[in-house]
């Protein structure tokens, strides 16, 4: 390892160095705790009885050889501070395995015992920026499970046969899956870590979740992690205080904790920055993930989140080296940020003085679309450029739709329920509502359950409510989903110039009487025009296109899902065609 590298905050592959390795006949441990007085180490291998730790390189780490390690056993490190206590037997920062909560041994495990088989998938790999990128978000332990316990989970194999085919039926070509770091409390979701460099054993363990990744690739699905590069869970037994001091953390309580309890990382320390983009270079490359939705940004740009707080200077700067090493060790990785915030230069490269993400997620498009829909017809005329008011800003930055899991929990209600109107009305309101988002530019990012209108909010301990599928209005949105999903998928119009000011045009943006909205997509030699009539009365509009002679209709979200497409060519005179829309409606015309 490039020492000098690592103090400065400069290398991604510091996990190549530190943690447990097998060397020679044995395992070697490694681990970094300038601050202590001295570090033993206690696995299966010893009977859990103390093996003293070597200063090695310049007494900031510390080190030991065992012969008897193997694969699967399990270790810590007891570290002692400056006075010569210990108060807690600490997992491996860069340990691959752990045990299942609330256990919090590391576990040794082989980097290379895995043989991937998706070379083909990975050559051919790109980040989407002129490509389809329709994701599904899942929380693996409830989108389905083996039994009804709340700790009843599929295991990362076990998942393949179940979600790879449905994710194949129903039009998505990439899964994001939330944070599979191992972390202490289910209720957390992942976003409070306590192992960065171990899949979560509620799954299973490394080459397990390798498999699962190969067998998507090998479907023509990409898989996407969520990363969580700004805080840490608390616990004693991982990064906190790890030495007796403050080492990842900040000492200062005003800005060493989040918001959510945990401990922010101090950005400005160069062995943080490395063990961070270590971490994401790792999952990258070992697991052959295609990209990471990296979270809590905003709380990365300015202290605590807070603009009137100002930036974070070091953390911005940690941001930028970070992705630039990334996207040159991984180029056609995605690289997401999760932020709320107006700061510049986001998705604009490093070296344009950007922040080097690919794409930005679109809070302020999601906010403003979700407020609207639930607006009930009647008032949305005052509400009305809620809906235009995205693309004044849109190609400030590369943007990602969202429809998250952020947005379906803690009384916000499932996208469903925030429809306006009663049961049958949602359903209208909702088809609607998507065939805006999926017209709109930008890539696409739906949780589960939103894709057969489930209406409870996610709870991580049960599976998502597939027995809604029995009922008709239920299962005739999923089906209309999976026919919105492949119209997508299929047509470049709505993809292929997302971030490209040619490849949106207004047709009509000032029926706000009617609340009608009409809209062009241009892309790969085609032309789509979207229509979309939100109020609760049937309105007329003159669609009137340029250069255009002919139509047909594409979808309608007024029509049985069987029914799209099945109107043929008609001829489009020069003063347009007088629609008649239904309420809440959509309809995709493909225009030649």
């Amino acid at each position: 390892m490039d020492h000098y590298g690592f103090y400065t905050g400069k290398i991604f592959d510091a996990y190549e160095f530190l943690g447990a390795h097998f060397e020679g006949t044995g395992v070697t441990f490694r681990t970094f705790a300038p601050a202590a007085e001295r570090v033993s180490l206690i696995g299966e291998f010893s009977g859990w009885r103390e093996i003293p730790m070597n200063r090695d390189y310049d007494g900031n780490f510390w080190c030991c050889h065992v012969d008897r390690a193997a694969a699967g056993m399990m270790y810590k490190y007891r570290v002692y501070d400056r006075s010569g206590n210990y108060f807690i037997d600490h997992c491996d920062p860069y340990g691959f395995g752990m045990e299942l909560r609330p256990n919090s041994a590391s576990i040794i495990r082989a980097l290379d015992s895995y043989r991937f088989g998706d070379g083909e998938w990975m050559r051919a790999r790109s980040d989407c920026k002129s490509k389809p990128l329709n994701i599904y978000e899942i929380h693996f332990g409830s989108f389905r499970k083996p039994g009804e316990a709340a700790d009843a989970w599929y295991s990362y194999e076990e998942l393949i046969p179940i979600l790879i085919p449905y994710l194949k039926e129903q039009g998505y070509n990439y899964v994001e899956v939330m944070p599979l770091t191992e972390y202490p409390c289910d209720e957390s979701w992942g976003y409070q870590v306590t192992g960065f460099y171990s899949p979560t054993a509620r799954y299973g363990a490394a080459d397990q979740l390798k498999a699962f990744i190969d067998a998507c690739h090998q479907n023509g699905i990409g898989v996407i992690m969520d990363f969580v590069p700004v805080h840490f869970a608390v616990d004693g037994y991982a990064l906190a205080r790890y030495d007796g001091t403050a080492l990842y953390e900040y000492p200062n309580s005003a800005v060493g904790e989040s918001e959510w309890g945990s401990c922010n990382f101090m950005h400005s320390r160069g062995e943080v920055r490395s063990f961070l983009q270590s971490a994401a270079n790792y999952w990258l490359r070992e697991f052959h993930f295609d990209g990471l939705r990296l979270d809590a940004i905003s709380r990365a740009i300015y202290w605590q989140g807070d603009p009137a707080r100002g930036v974070n200077g070091s953390a911005v700067d940690f941001l930028k080296y970070m992705n630039q090493g990334l996207k040159a060790l991984h180029p056609t990785a995605i690289l997401a940020a999760e932020d709320s915030t107006s700061f510049p230069g986001v998705t604009l490269s490093a070296n344009e003085g950007g922040l080097g993400f690919d794409y930005k997620w679109d809070m302020g498009w999601m906010n403003d679309t979700l407020d609207y829909f639930r607006t009930p017809p009647e008032y949305r005329t005052g509400a009305y450029h809620r809906l235009t008011f995205s693309m004044m800003y849109y190609y400030d930055a590369n943007h990602l739709l969202p429809l998250s899991h952020d947005e379906t929990v803690h009384g916000k209600a499932s996208v469903f329920q925030k429809m306006a109107g009663e049961y049958e009305e949602k359903h209208a309101q909702l088809k609607a509502f998507y065939m805006y988002m999926y017209a709109h530019p930008g890539k696409k990012l739906n949780f589960m359950g939103n894709e057969f209108a489930q209406v409870r909010e996610w709870d991580e301990k049960r599976e998502q409510d597939w027995n809604l599928l029995s009922y008709p209005l239920h299962d005739n949105f999923h089906r209309f989903m999976g026919s919105l999903n492949r119209i997508y998928l299929a047509h470049p119009a709505l993809w292929a110039r997302d971030y490209d000011r040619d490849g949106f045009q207004w047709i009509d943006c000032h029926q706000e009487s009617k609340c009608v909205y009409a809209f062009e997509r241009m892309g790969g030699k085609e032309r789509l025009a979207a229509v979309f009539n939100f109020s609760s009365r049937e309105q007329t509009f003159r669609l009137k296109l340029e250069n255009a002679k002919k139509y047909r209709v594409l979808l309608d979200s007024n029509a049985a899902y069987k029914q799209t497409g099945a109107t043929g060519d008609i001829p489009l005179p020069a003063g347009g065609v007088e629609l008649r829309l239904k309420p809440c409606t959509a309809i995709y015309y493909l225009v030649s």
